[in-house]
């Protein structure tokens, strides 16, 4: 059984844009899964479907085989801004969230003391957000979140606004830790490199309606250098995809030749697919 598994979802907006169509996507327990593609795919859509912040128009999300009928304790989304508590320090932003839960204070010190130590901010417990730089305030809420112990981990593009050194050394702490927690996650992102540095697979999407156009695995080990060959390579590969995709979308169809090309479409079960040219998994075999 899948840990997070995506039926059939669709979603339409009040304003009549639809946001996912007929996707299909199985989260199984301990995977690193990258949603990935340009603004306005439905990424992040989905990813607010899937913490129950979204009710879909259509079709249904389930966790552990129970439906998802709203946000709860075993989801936690981490979002592009850390949205720390201002006024509190960092220590005092973990403890605040651990005692919700009915943790005792000195439980919720240690436990905030430990995930502090585990993101590299020990001798910052004291400081305030405003005394952080974005890449420390951004491992306050990556903390915040795993001493939350959730069942699974939301990631929507939480490193987007990092400039690019920081980002990489966020990218190798996030491979530790999730090596060592095999914590399951899902994480949006728009950065084709990032996608291939971070998931076990990556589920590559395209918009005018959101859905699903390949999932595969990457098969490297880790942790993983951006500039591998494979990884260039498949990044190349990704990016073509994702370009005939735009292209075929950005072209008017024939005069005349609507109808016939629409029941040719109909007849065809593989219509709206990328054809040949899609990545296979990366690693052994490329």
């Amino acid at each position: 059984m899948a840990k997070l598994a995506a039926r059939r979802v669709g979603h339409r907006f009040r304003n009549d844009v639809v946001a996912l169509q007929n996707v299909d996507i199985d989260v199984h327990s301990g995977e690193f899964v990258c949603l990935l593609g340009p603004s306005g795919c439905g990424k992040s859509t989905l990813l607010y479907a899937l913490a129950g912040l979204v009710k879909p128009s259509g079709g249904h999300i389930s966790l552990d085989g129970k439906d998802v009928t709203g946000p709860g304790p075993d989801r936690m989304l981490v979002f592009q801004e850390p949205a720390l508590f201002p006024w509190l320090t960092v220590r005092q932003n973990l403890v605040f969230v651990l005692r919700g839960r009915r943790m005792s204070r000195a439980d919720a010190e240690a436990r905030a003391a430990a995930f502090i130590e585990r993101v590299g901010l020990r001798g910052f417990e004291r400081a305030l957000p405003h005394e952080l730089s974005g890449g420390m305030r951004m491992r306050v809420a990556l903390a915040r979140a795993l001493a939350m112990d959730p069942s699974v981990l939301l990631m929507d593009e939480p490193f987007g606004a990092l400039d690019a050194q920081t980002r990489a050394s966020m990218h190798d702490l996030l491979q530790q830790i999730w090596v060592r927690d095999r914590k399951t996650v899902v994480f949006v992102t728009h950065n084709i490199r990032e996608a291939l540095v971070l998931g076990d697979r990556v589920v590559v999407m395209a918009g005018q309606p959101g859905r699903v156009l390949q999932d595969f695995e990457v098969r490297l080990p880790r942790p993983r250098d951006p500039d591998d060959e494979a990884l260039v390579e498949m990044s190349r590969r990704i990016r073509a995809m994702l370009g005939r995709v735009q292209r075929i979308a950005e072209t008017p169809p024939p005069i005349g030749g609507g109808k016939e090309v629409a029941d040719e479409e109909r007849a065809d079960p593989g219509a709206g697919r990328v054809p040949d040219g899609a990545p296979p998994p990366v690693g052994a075999g490329v």
